[in-house]
């Protein structure tokens, strides 16, 4: 049997899309160090394996990389989530095609980008457009996999009904039950730059309860993501007494997706007086001189809904969205607890992904949906597979969660439809350094029908067009000078060079097919 770790040659590419990304990712690669061990080396770990690999897929919603092992600039406790990384690869540079719940997922459960899908709002099902495709956990079912979901894995009441043996009992839940008090924080009257303070609209009940945070009783019993964990551990045991089928279980975490939600203690976790607001903080969504108007919504979509925030409003909801982040880690902690205590870690790729970024009050946004900025895009992803030679360490290359399907297969050795797209990550699990010259692509669309943005990231930039032919501005940002995107450096004459390359990639990327 060859290795699970195999990669002894390229995943073919059928789509003229995948073609213009490996294309145009060599033309911009720099020369790379190289490294003792290649991609091409088996793991031993993998050659005598009798069964089956099996998947346990970790989603959380809305969660950017703020994760103690990714450096947390607000210093997260993540200590389940961490140990994970610590047992395999972590991607420090994981992008997500679309900085919205439903585009994101379903691009990372078809294998294609959301220009393919046509999903580009929250109100689309991607099996209803594409009946015959075959999603990621579907390609598990039909290969003699036992596939089971718990909680968000497709977008909440799009489910695939292809995709799990089990469509029965369903649970998932985006807000807390009973068990949990609303903490409603004294909200400052803070006017827009022009000095306009609006009303808020009478019948907007989402808009009037945007920034309210809850906590919950005891470990936070009966609210959704403990019983989603519940739900995963009752799945593993349901699997482990049929050692002879292997299974893949999606267990997808709703928070810290608002209302922000945990259990007081871990709320105890966080000062608010040791919270540090961004530099670019803002009480309004605010366009940044030398900014084009189309990179920031006027109007945040999951906080501060029609509301400005004060700075210690914006305290407490990062303090409340960090507690979120805890619960999260532990109830996936509960998770792999058993994993480990039913013998099952061993034969067990974890894969931990998040659907899209999120912005904190940087430039006064307080969401994802229309982002393409780092914070919008960039999302945390970490595979542990048994016997990886690269376990126990980082990847700083450029990867997109597009290549998570293309993984997946790969690593239990399922052929996957010809035309899905992305790359398989497998060379990187094998070694963190590999040579690697993909760029990575999202996209927005403002009307749910229309693209009306596209960023692409390189090793050195991000770059982003905002209309045809950037006829709504740009933004380049040099990212290792510029961590925070603070200067837009679109129409500085000393970058016309670097834009030109990256503008080509935004164009090929758009008109492909």
């Amino acid at each position: 049997m060859s290795s699970a770790l195999d990669s002894n040659q390229a995943p073919t590419t059928t789509s003229r899309r995948s073609f213009l990304t490996k294309a145009a990712g060599a033309a911009l690669a720099t020369t790379l160090p190289a490294t003792a061990q290649t991609a091409q080396q088996k793991s031993p770990a993998t050659h005598s394996r009798k069964r089956p690999l099996n998947v346990l897929f970790f989603m959380s919603d809305d969660m950017r990389p703020e994760l103690a092992c990714y450096n947390s600039r607000f210093q997260s406790h993540s200590p389940n989530i961490d140990a994970l990384a610590v047992k395999g690869v972590r991607f420090d540079r994981n992008y997500c095609q679309f900085p919205l719940c439903n585009p994101s997922r379903s691009s990372l459960f078809t294998g294609h980008p959301p220009h393919t899908t046509k999903v580009l709002g929250n109100s689309t099902s991607v099996r209803n457009l594409h009946p015959d495709w075959i999603t990621l956990p579907q390609l598990f079912r039909e290969n003699g996999y036992t596939t089971l979901r718990s909680g968000k894995l497709f977008h909440a009441g799009l489910d695939d009904h292809k995709a799990w043996t089990d469509f029965d009992g369903d649970v998932e839940s985006m807000h807390p039950t009973q068990t949990g008090k609303p903490m409603n924080i004294p909200h400052a009257r803070i006017p827009m730059p022009d000095g306009v303070l609006p009303v808020l609209p009478a019948d907007n009940e989402r808009s009037a309860h945007s920034d309210q945070i809850f906590i919950l009783d005891g470990n936070g019993e009966g609210a959704g993501d403990y019983m989603v964990a519940d739900r995963a551990i009752q799945y593993l045991n349901q699997c482990n007494a049929q050692p002879d089928k292997p299974f893949f279980i999606g267990c997808g975490f709703s928070k810290p997706h608002s209302p922000p939600t945990a259990p007081q203690r871990f709320f105890d976790l966080y000062d608010t007086a040791q919270i540090h607001l961004p530099p670019d903080f803002a009480a309004w969504p605010t366009v940044p001189e030398g900014f084009p108007k189309a990179a920031i919504r006027m109007r945040n979509a999951d906080l501060f809904i029609g509301r400005g925030a004060s700075e210690s409003e914006s305290k407490e909801v990062i303090r409340a969205y960090l507690a979120s982040i805890s619960w999260a880690d532990w109830n996936l902690g509960r998770v792999i607890a058993e994993l480990d205590k039913l013998g099952l870690r061993d034969n067990t790729a974890i894969v931990f992904v998040a659907d899209h970024g999120y912005q904190l009050g940087e430039k006064g946004k307080w969401s994802k949906a229309g982002s393409l900025f780092e914070g919008g895009t960039r999302v945390p992803l970490i595979i542990h597979t048994p016997g990886a030679h690269g376990n126990g360490r980082s990847s700083t290359r450029i990867v997109q969660s597009l290549d998570i399907y293309r993984t997946v297969a790969e690593l239990c050795h399922l052929e996957v439809p010809a035309a899905i797209e992305g790359t398989s990550l497998v060379p990187l699990l094998n070694d963190p350094r590999s040579n690697w010259t993909q760029p990575a692509f999202s996209i927005w669309s403002e009307d749910g029908s229309t693209v009306h943005g596209t960023a692409v990231r390189t090793e050195q930039f991000r770059y982003a067009e905002f209309g045809k032919d950037a006829s709504n501005g740009a933004m380049l940002f040099d990212v290792h000078a510029d961590p925070m995107e603070l200067t837009n450096l679109a129409d500085n004459p000393k970058y016309q060079q670097a834009r030109a390359p990256l503008a080509k990639l935004v164009a090929d990327y758009s008109t492909a097919t």
